[in-house]
């Protein structure tokens, strides 16, 4: 949520509304959304490239980091999807054409900030490393944030504005003043603290005259908010006179929030406040307004979920997913984080919202690439809840099940309607899904993929899903990858254990190859950086890239993950694959790249024949060849492309011998496991 102009406005006044804090030794109530953005905008991340995942884990870990130093325990709380009532799709609609255009603002050249595709699993990953405490609500979790944080009488960390209408007894306090880089120490101790700023709604109804905090719900709606957005109250607004706020305000937004503050201190409660409002509104409209008006300020009383109890006990209770009958299992997945919000929306709603990226606009959307995927999610989700069998869905009779998608068209969006594939009989009932054989499970994630499962065998576990998703999207011509393209991805991905064994208290596992090849790859990441111009071509490519692990990875996740989750913190960085890009395109081959470490040639040796037998003839071909010669040429270039990266009979499998590598890779992903079961 978030109301317009509040947050600036007691900003504008902080010596009256904020105290100083020195936050140390306490627990603290996280929104989990507002703080990866916050990281993911003010952290001078490069956002044109499709995500430095690795960077922006970096960021997240030092945030956690500082407040582990100072004693302060930290429970992060996510949004879920949208309700059943879907009230926010207008404004939801309204960002997405805001982000469309913010994203092509970033494509051609100019500034803007847009999240990453996989911003929000990479920030869950690093969580769950790090053992944070976190839980994923059922739908927007504003209002379960302000009853955990009064249950445990600790502060919450946002930068939504609604936090200043809540009735927090501890505060509020915003990000935006949350010195977390500053970390300061006690004179004469060693104890540390955050240096922040606390928002009192006390000090906000003093300074209305005492006015009754119970009427800041009141103040909310008739401001508008996210849930709420009524044409009518703008007759209101111009018919009463609103009192005049200090010169400081500033402009119209100012003037509305000081007007409508210092109107509603002169009522005793909020009855009488509406009732006041609704005497300038037609008769015909005040009985439909008072219930719009009443239910939104609903959203400001506190919620029946206890969170409390999933942090001490694990048991996750909301009475709306409840009313549901959804899965007992789904409930659980969804609150652990391990199924996504995009999961909730088209189970609840059948309706989805897909995101968009630094694209080329002119091009089809890149989600385009993995709609049979998402075919298959839906299909899945088909069946889930006699409770949802009788809403209103868009498909006809006599044809399939149909969900809609909210994508962009140009530069504008459009809400497509996509039919559901129908499974066979085994996949029909989701409350058994997860007790399927791992097999059956597997078959149809690598059928929905078209990959066949004897080309992952070579290939690392924690890779397999990545080479998986990386073979579907070469065998799409939506893609029109290059040589250079599959080669820069496949790189990247070396970035995992080259990270790990340049990391401290891995000394004894480096050789002077590994240290070479990793600076390198940051010297390529760093270059790509200041004032490279984008090749909007390559991005688009990249984005379609992302489209089809983000549906590979929410498939598998809905299917309990038959392939392990890819760590991705590290197996993506769009500066560094961009920049190998180029140099491959131009001047550098892999050969001379990998020849300065032996263990990570044998790897991409494995990546490179795995995908490369479902990549088009075509990739492999000379440039600036004729078509009539193209038989000759894909012989030619297959047999050159062996030679460049090698065959598996002369490596060693990537495990076997003591392979540094292997090793690592699965030390980590034996660790991530242990974490998620933890969780």
């Amino acid at each position: 949520m978030g109301i317009r102009g509040l947050m600036s406005f007691v900003e504008d006044h902080s010596n009256e509304f904020f105290t100083d804090l020195k936050l140390r030794d306490t627990k603290i109530v996280i929104d989990g959304y507002a703080l990866f953005h916050r990281l993911c905008f003010n952290s001078d991340l490069e956002l044109r490239y499709g995500g430095d995942y690795d960077s922006f884990a970096d960021v997240v870990h030092k945030f956690f980091e500082s407040l582990f130093a100072c004693n302060i325990c930290p429970y992060v709380v996510l949004d879920g999807g949208c309700d059943i009532s879907d009230k926010k799709l207008k404004t939801l609609k309204d960002r997405a054409r805001e982000k469309i255009q913010v994203a092509h603002s970033l494509s051609v050249g100019r500034g803007g900030c847009v999240c990453p595709l996989l911003i929000r699993e990479v920030f869950i990953q690093v969580l769950i490393k790090l053992q944070v405490c976190f839980v994923q609500c059922f739908s927007e979790a504003d209002r379960d944030i302000m009853t955990l944080a009064n249950h445990w009488n600790c502060p919450v960390l946002s930068s939504d504005s609604d936090f200043c209408i809540f009735d927090l007894k501890t505060g509020f306090c915003p990000l935006t003043s949350f010195q977390w880089r500053n970390v300061n120490t006690i004179k004469g101790t060693q104890d540390c603290y955050i240096p922040a700023k606390c928002f009192s709604i006390d000090a906000l109804c003093r300074h209305f005259s005492n006015m009754n905090k119970e009427l800041l719900p009141l103040f909310a709606v008739l401001c508008g908010n996210d849930h709420i957005n009524l044409p009518i109250m703008d007759t209101f607004l111009t018919k009463v006179r609103l009192p005049l706020g200090a010169t400081s305000s500033k402009g119209r937004r100012h003037h509305r929030v000081w007007g409508l503050l210092n109107w509603l201190s002169h009522f005793a409660n909020p009855t009488e406040a509406l009732d006041n409002v609704l005497k300038y509104l037609p008769k015909k409209d005040r009985e439909n307004v008072k219930e719009i008006l009443c239910c939104s300020m609903e959203e400001y009383q506190q919620s029946q979920v206890k969170l409390q109890d999933f942090f001490q006990y694990g048991s996750y209770t909301c009475p709306a997913a409840l009313n549901l009958d959804l899965p007992e299992w789904v409930l659980v997945a969804l609150a652990k984080g391990q199924l996504s919000p995009f999961i909730s929306d088209a189970l609840v709603l059948r309706r989805t919202i897909l995101h968009t990226q630094v694209e080329n606009m002119q091009q089809p959307n890149a989600h385009r690439i993995s709609l049979p995927i998402r075919q298959i999610i839906y299909g899945l989700l088909l069946n889930a809840s006699s409770h949802l069998e009788n809403v209103s869905w868009n498909a006809l009779p006599s044809q399939p099940p149909a969900f809609s998608e909210v994508e962009r068209i140009n530069k504008n969006i459009k809400t497509s309607i996509v039919n559901a594939v129908e499974l066979p009989k085994d996949y029909s009932d989701l409350s058994i899904l997860p007790e399927l054989s791992l097999a059956k499970r597997q078959i149809l994630l690598l059928e929905t993929l078209k990959v066949k499962q004897t080309i992952l065998e070579p290939i690392p576990s924690s890779l397999k899903l990545l080479v998986s998703v990386t073979c579907y999207w070469l065998q799409h011509t939506e893609a029109k990858a290059k040589l250079h393209h599959l080669q820069a991805l496949l790189l990247g991905m070396l970035m995992g254990p080259l990270h790990v064994i340049n990391s401290p208290g891995k000394e004894d596992l480096r050789e002077d190859g590994d240290r070479m090849l990793y600076e390198e790859f940051q010297r390529v990441k760093e270059q790509t950086r200041p004032g490279t111009r984008l090749d909007l071509d390559t991005a688009h490519i990249f984005c379609q890239w992302q489209c089809c692990l983000q549906m590979g990875m929410y498939l598998n996740q809905l299917l309990s993950a038959p392939l392990p989750e890819p760590d991705l913190t590290r197996l993506y960085s769009g500066s560094l694959v961009h920049g190998l890009c180029r140099q491959l395109r131009t001047s550098t081959s892999v050969e001379s790249l990998l020849s300065l470490c032996p263990e990570a040639k044998h790897l991409y040796e494995h990546l490179f024949n795995a995908t490369r037998s479902y990549a088009p003839a075509e990739l492999f071909l000379p440039k600036g060849k004729s078509n009539s010669k193209k038989k000759r040429q894909k012989k030619q270039g297959t047999s050159r492309s062996k030679n460049r990266v090698g065959t598996t009979s002369d490596t060693k499998c990537w495990y076997e011998g003591g392979n540094r590598f292997g090793l690592l890779m699965v030390e980590n992903l034996e660790e991530h496991i242990e974490l998620s079961e933890l969780e």
